[in-house]
């Protein structure tokens, strides 16, 4: 990346151009896959899409819609204008005035890579509004994304797209990026709950015992080998040994869809985090079968707040693998 010659603001930065307008759609992510914990992710044809412009007024207008727009703010303390900032600034660049119109479908809090789709759909922004020589490539968004969200499994597949091998040395994030067979039609199911990530890290131990973390590798590598060469090893491959079973009593009615599928011999996991279910059909018949389930899938669970039952109710969306990661549109002054 080369320095930029023009005068710079006395904070060291220089303003972005005004005029400048970009748009970003970033595919849904579904990370962990069963026993690829912190690893393995998958791209969803699921978008939310982030618009910005430039402007000289140094005002700030956000127009939210879908997903979060009776709950989330529209000001500087919104992850989109946060995340926007901090990439400018690493680049060198300040924002005078600002336009965003972000459109989210992903639902929030259910597992589907919803805060780093915001990220990463900052990242890229900012990154195609400063001058062209100044643009880095996306092993930068990468490594930004990566420090921001603190792992890089939602934001690598969000990235690159299909499946997304990620990892970590020291503060260096890196990924690869493998192609899923193309007979795997990915089913989610979509609570009408809840389950913030801090709280379904919290459930974690700090340790598992050895042979625990060895029958996990086995699982984590085979899954990789199912997803991209024998779509038949599924069910086996996404048995996990390090995560599903601790959170199971934040996600009750999760758990018990994802016990019910696999003991039908249907290859469903805890979609990141949770509570979605993700479940990976080999074909459209099994995918058939897997929407029919979930949609008479019925499960009632205890309110301790209201003393009462409560029944949960499922959005189940049949995608497919995005392939294509995060798409920008850049259209200058």
């Amino acid at each position: 990346m080369t320095t930029a010659s023009e005068p710079r603001l006395g904070t060291g930065l220089r303003l972005v151009a005004a005029g400048q307008r970009v748009r970003v759609r970033v595919p849904a992510t579904s990370a962990n896959l069963g026993p690829g914990y912190d690893s393995l992710g998958l791209a969803l044809a699921l978008y939310d899409t982030v618009c910005v412009e430039t402007t000289d007024d140094g005002a700030l207008s956000f127009d939210l819609k879908g997903e979060g727009a009776d709950t989330l703010p529209r000001d500087e303390s919104h992850l989109v204008v946060r995340t926007l900032d901090a990439a400018l600034s690493r680049l060198g660049y300040a924002r005078s005035g600002l336009r965003v119109v972000a459109e989210n479908v992903s639902p929030h809090g259910r597992g589907l890579g919803s805060s780093a789709s915001a990220t990463v759909a900052a990242v890229l922004a900012a990154a195609s509004l400063v001058a062209p020589e100044d643009r880095p490539d996306r092993a930068w968004v990468l490594q930004l994304c990566g420090e921001i969200e603190g792992h890089p499994d939602n934001v690598a597949p969000a990235i690159y797209g299909s499946l997304a091998l990620s990892w970590q040395d020291g503060d260096a994030f890196h990924a690869a990026v493998a192609e899923v067979a193309p007979s795997i039609v990915p089913i989610v199911a979509i609570p009408d709950f809840e389950l913030s990530t801090e709280l379904a890290r919290s459930l974690l131990p700090s340790s598992v015992p050895h042979h625990a973390a060895a029958a996990n590798s086995g699982r984590a590598a085979l899954l990789v080998h199912a997803l991209t060469k024998d779509p038949s090893l599924l069910l086996p491959a996404t048995e996990d040994y390090l995560h599903q079973s601790y959170r199971s009593s934040a996600m009750e009615p999760s758990a018990r869809l994802i016990g019910q599928l696999r003991d039908q011999g249907h290859a469903a996991v805890v979609s990141g985090a949770g509570p979605t279910v993700l479940a990976l059909a080999n074909g459209e018949a099994e995918a058939d079968e897997v929407q029919s389930a979930v949609e008479h899938f019925a499960v009632s669970v205890l309110d301790p707040e209201q003393g009462a039952e409560s029944l949960t109710r499922w959005r189940v969306l049949r995608l497919a693998v995005d392939r294509e990661g995060a798409r920008v549109d850049v259209h200058p002054r």
